[in-house]
């Protein structure tokens, strides 16, 4: 059995996806069709600009689903199609591209999506308010309960469970600081805190949670051609009104990714392909599953392995 899963915010390099585009056309019509659906040239940002733009999270999202979905179309193009995996799924932003790639959410949808969620998390909080952490050698559990020890009357909560020794702390940025000191006293490795401009997948997103319930309302959502592993939940979706709802509580809610690979590999999956930019989900995933497959897709030489 195969998962197609696609990576979020974090993966993003200048450059990525030009192979592709000058290799296939298929996936170069991806990118032209985000373009026009944002009424920017996203893609000579993405192939020409400078990182510290592209970091930007309105931009990072849709560039990261462009460059992940026209890998997935240039697998098409080889051959390879939907119905060769069993599940999708994607770590937080990367949610987006698995709907898109399974046939759930159209391209030009999901890019202003993506935009809207971009902005709208970025504008929930102040710049300098929040912060995130890395917590590194504690598991879930214990980073979890430290952070509810130590917020007070301020937010401070696991973000993303990512692997058994890697947990992401998300809130106001004095309670995170707390927090991250703690994790180490209680024998964390490390905890580093992140460069990021705000507090994802916390509460205090919640006033961006309000304005995707209202952007998703607008779109038309079809059943995945094969089932979602949906963060919050870590189990299978295909209903569309499931996964609307879902979509909007991705936006304060842990991204339980580590729940997620374990249970496909419970289910019988072997082979997990990281469709787009970086390898980070590998990593995770090979940390998750002791002796599962992971392949990469983000090049046509990346491709050309796969056919070889």
């Amino acid at each position: 059995m195969r998962a197609f899963v696609f990576p979020g915010q974090g993966a993003q390099t200048i450059g990525m996806g030009r192979e592709l585009a000058e290799a296939y056309p298929a996936a170069k019509d991806v990118f032209d069709e985000v373009d026009e659906a944002l009424g920017e040239k996203l893609s000579d940002l993405i192939w020409n600009g400078d990182a510290e733009t592209l970091t930007l999270t309105q931009n990072a999202q849709p560039a990261l689903m462009a460059t992940s979905i026209a890998a997935f179309r240039a697998l098409e193009a080889e051959g390879f199609n939907i119905m060769d995996g069993n599940f999708v799924a994607g770590h937080s932003l990367g949610e987006y591209s698995a709907l898109c790639a399974a046939g759930a959410i159209s391209l030009s949808d999901t890019a202003r999506l993506l935009r809207q969620r971009g902005q709208a998390m970025q504008e929930a909080v102040p710049v300098g308010q929040g912060a995130m952490a890395a917590v590194l050698g504690l598991d879930f559990e214990t980073v979890d309960r430290i952070a509810r020890d130590v917020a007070g009357d301020e937010v401070v909560q696991a973000a993303n469970d990512n692997d058994p020794g890697q947990v992401v702390i998300s809130g106001h940025k004095a309670a995170v600081e707390r927090a991250a000191e703690a994790m180490k006293e209680a024998g964390a490795k490390r905890a580093l805190m992140l460069s990021v401009s705000a507090p994802f997948h916390s509460v205090l997103m919640q006033p961006a949670a309000a304005v995707m319930a209202d952007a998703l309302a607008g779109v038309d959502i079809q059943p995945p051609a094969i089932p979602l592993i949906a963060n919050v939940r870590a189990e299978a979706v295909i209903e569309p009104g499931a996964i609307r709802r879902l979509l909007v509580e991705q936006v304060t809610g842990t991204v339980r990714w580590r729940e997620s690979i374990a249970n496909m590999a419970d289910a019988g999956v072997t082979q997990f392909w990281e469709i787009g930019a970086g390898k980070a989900l590998s990593g995770m995933i090979k940390r998750i599953a002791k002796g599962v497959d992971t392949r990469n897709v983000g090049t046509p030489a990346d491709i050309a392995a796969l056919k070889g």
